[in-house]
């Protein structure tokens, strides 16, 4: 086999990274014993007279900004070493949440703000409560005004607690907590002064005005609404809930709605059934509510737990909570594919060598160099095979030439060289075929990873995760032209490309003029596709041509066959 069939892989392995979405649907919500999904259906679980205004309400976005906004109630200022905002008192909603040691745009220096109050256009937000039965207890709701009792400042050290009297005998209260990175949690306590028992359904809900503008159009990566129900995954995108509305009921998971870099979810108590709903009614929402009601006896009180996660999606912090507070597949809010069992182990790998090196571009360069090293006997058999197949070049075209027209002799023929040469034209593949998952690992961990976003490599590239920002049609700058993005071919592309066409030199053209122009087309073709793909992914690609093209060379000049 020759060095086409790497261009077919890579091009066939381009297709399917591009298309599969284009032709193949995800798999329909499936039913299980205790997962049950209901998309545009009536749930018995709960009759809709008991889903009050505070959840499925309906509302007008007013065009207020966010600064307006935040200075228009009181608030509780919410403050650690990730994050920093505020909680506001009417409603006790979360609405206002930036992360502080992430940057907007790299090279200023506004952080990455959340979380939005829903007045304006980016409303974002996320609220805890209580609803009944047709609404026949007096519970507060996204417009009550609620009262700080004591401390007004959250932060890993110290609790605030929230108090809205019903003025009927109830008494609501909210103690939440906050720890050193991305959770908190939320007591909620209803006190009944009255004389008889009160029935109340706990609930949580996340809400986004808009879809997001910089949604990622493109299968590699979910961004919308997830959860985990009864240890399933479930992802749907904006577009679904916006044709149905998505309900499930499970006894355990989380939910919420995800981002390329960021999660909001909310995490119901531990082994007690709820519903789901995922929704689009003016705005987006994902929320649960318990199945089943809370009784609070007279003179007495109960308490139910929220937790809610407002985070960044690093890696380690991610899965120390999914251990630590024991919330199943938690991990999987980090969207890391089909290949999950390459993808993340290659993550913690980089990641390794990125402390060690202090420069994420060379420890892409060293796990290059490793995946090189690992398949160094296998690539040597498949160079050995492409070198026997150069060598036999002349001899199968003289065959084709005495045999052009018998096509049975042209076969038997042909495979009576291999037989004597002891050749297996197909032998080439496997090699490839076996490194095929890892451009597909590391393709998904330079997209997905958190920890990517803006590193720097050398030079012009500050941001691995984005595209070479250089362009061939402005002179890499030389110009003063900001080339349109679809003409932006940087330095690590063209290099990419030249690599691609250096490799496919070194071994014959098909003997066919019309399929060796079609193959000889593959590196501009490979490098017009990649080079709006994550720079450190066209620098993976570029090393490793190189040192294919070193290890290909040696081990040519050392093949040598006979075939007269």
């Amino acid at each position: 086999m020759d060095n086409r069939n790497v261009f077919v892989a890579i091009a066939l392995s381009m297709s399917v990274l591009l298309f599969w979405g284009a032709f193949f649907d995800t798999p329909p919500p499936t039913v299980t014993k205790k997962v049950q999904s209901s998309i545009g259906k009536e749930d018995n679980s709960l009759s809709q007279n008991q889903i009050t205004p505070n959840i499925n309400q309906e509302k007008i976005v007013t065009e207020v900004s966010r600064k307006d906004s935040l200075v228009k109630v009181d608030r509780v200022i919410i403050d650690n070493e990730n994050i920093s905002g505020s909680v506001s008192l009417k409603g006790a909603i979360f609405d206002d949440i930036s992360f502080k040691n992430y940057k907007k745009i790299l090279g200023e220096e506004e952080k990455v703000v959340f979380l939005n109050p829903r007045e304006t256009k980016d409303g974002y937000y996320i609220e805890t409560g209580w609803t009944s039965i047709g609404n026949q207890v007096k519970v507060p709701t996204i417009d009550s005004l609620w009262k700080v009792k004591g401390n007004k400042i959250l932060n890993a050290n110290s609790s605030v607690t929230l108090e809205w009297d019903n003025n009927e005998g109830l008494i609501f209260k909210k103690k939440i907590e906050l720890d050193e990175k991305f959770l908190f949690k939320i007591n909620q306590e209803v006190i009944n002064k009255t004389s008889k028992s009160v029935n109340l359904y706990p609930y949580a809900q996340i809400t986004r005005n808009r879809k997001p503008d910089d949604v990622q159009g493109f299968y590699i990566l979910h961004e919308g609404f997830i959860g985990v129900f009864d240890g399933e995954l479930k992802e749907d995108g904006y577009d679904d809930v916006e044709d149905k509305k998505i309900s499930r009921t499970a006894d355990n998971g989380w939910l919420g709605i995800t981002d390329k870099y960021w999660v909001t979810a909310i995490v119901p108590p531990k082994d007690t059934n709820f519903k789901s709903t995922f929704l689009y009614k003016d705005t987006f929402k994902a929320n649960y509510i318990l199945n089943s009601p809370v009784e609070i006896n007279p003179s007495s009180s109960s308490i139910n737990e929220v937790r809610l996660f407002v985070a960044a999606k690093e890696v380690n912090s991610i899965d120390s909570y999914a251990e630590s507070e024991k919330i199943e597949k938690f991990d999987l809010t980090i969207d890391w594919g089909w290949f999950y069992f390459f993808t993340k182990p290659l993550f913690f790998v980089i990641d390794y060598l990125f402390k060690i090196s202090g420069n994420f571009g060379i420890a892409i360069v060293l796990v290059t160099l490793a995946i090189r090293i690992i398949f160094f006997p296998l690539a040597n058999y498949s160079f050995r095979s492409m070198a026997k197949m150069k060598a036999l070049q002349p001899e199968m075209v003289r065959l084709k030439e005495i045999h052009k027209d018998d096509k049975v002799k042209l076969q038997q023929e042909m495979m009576a060289l291999y037989k004597k040469e002891k050749v297996n034209p197909a032998s080439g593949c496997l090699p490839i075929l076996i490194q095929i998952p890892f451009f597909f690992a590391i393709y998904k961990m330079l997209f997905i990873s958190l920890e990517m976003r803006h590193q720097p490599f050398f030079g012009w590239i500050q941001d691995l995760s984005a595209k070479d920002p250089t362009s061939i049609f402005n002179l890499f700058g030389l110009i003063p032209w900001d080339p349109p993005g679809f003409l932006i071919i940087g330095i690590w592309p063209i290099l990419m490309g030249l690599t691609m066409y250096l490799q496919q030199k070194l071994n014959p053209a098909p003997p066919d003029p019309i399929q060796a122009k079609i193959f000889a087309f593959f590196p501009l073709f490979l490098t017009i596709i990649l080079a709006p793909f994550p720079s450190g992914l066209v620098v993976y690609w570029t090393v490793n041509n190189i040192l294919t093209i070193a290890q290909q060379w040696v081990i040519m000049r050392k093949t040598k066959i006979k075939t007269n």
